[in-house]
């Protein structure tokens, strides 16, 4: 039998369990298309001298917690590479694009990167911090890479535009991605661009801490595709 007070107890808990956030272990990549885009609002600032690292960096430095990226012109040859050309680095509201074809490795942008104190949150930067090495050789500091935290909270995706239409339902545009990022000037849709993945990097680690924290989530398991039906297909 039922009582009352177990109804209410079982309804309380339904609700509770309908306020998590739903999260999957694998977003379906044909939905992003439809979801709202989100791009970087706050303060983009392009740094092209020495002069202008040194108090970029001071400042950057003094923050609690940074976004970091790279940008790297296309090569469309075979056996064609090009040495990183951007460096992106971002806080919450500022993001300072520092544009390496045209500084090199200056001193300060090295401090920056060889500082074991800021967390500098990116995604895959085994990739980013190689590049990087190819210009100049650093101790790499303090980073923090998503791509190892994800499975903590059961998730399987590892790109950016995939962890952040799960975890916050909006679409991150890569329609920049293979344009010319040693461009005499970049175009505002290419500094917006950079901007964004640098700076949604901050807030993808902070929800992920938060969701991994409090266990505010729901985990969707999306059924492997079912091969069984294509290989009776082709067999028969």
């Amino acid at each position: 039998m039922v009582t009352k007070s177990h109804f209410f107890a079982n309804f309380a808990s339904c609700k509770v369990e309908m306020m998590k956030k739903t999260i999957y272990n694998k977003f379906d990549k044909t939905q992003i298309s439809a979801l709202p885009r989100v791009l970087f609002e706050g303060r983009i600032i392009t740094i092209m001298t020495e002069g202008e690292t040194r108090k970029a960096v001071d400042y950057l430095l003094s923050q609690p917690i940074l976004g970091i990226d790279t940008e790297t012109r296309p090569a469309f040859k075979k056996g064609m590479n090009n040495k990183v050309s951007l460096l992106q680095v971002s806080t919450k509201d500022t993001c300072f694009l520092f544009r390496l074809n045209i500084l090199g490795m200056t001193p300060a942008i090295l401090q920056l990167l060889e500082d074991t104190k800021v967390p500098k949150i990116g995604l895959s930067l085994h990739d980013d911090i190689h590049q990087l090495m190819e210009r100049a050789k650093f101790k790499p500091g303090k980073f923090i890479d998503i791509q190892k935290h994800v499975n903590e909270i059961g998730v399987e995706d590892l790109s950016l535009q995939k962890l952040y239409a799960n975890l916050f339902g909006q679409r991150i545009s890569k329609s920049q991605r293979l344009s010319n990022w040693e461009s005499d000037i970049l175009s505002e849709r290419q500094k917006r661009y950079a901007a964004t993945d640098a700076w949604a990097c901050i807030l993808l680690y902070e929800e992920l801490v938060r969701l991994k924290t409090t266990g505010d989530y729901v985990l969707v398991k999306v059924p492997e595709p079912d091969t069984t039906i294509d290989n009776n297909i082709e067999q028969g």
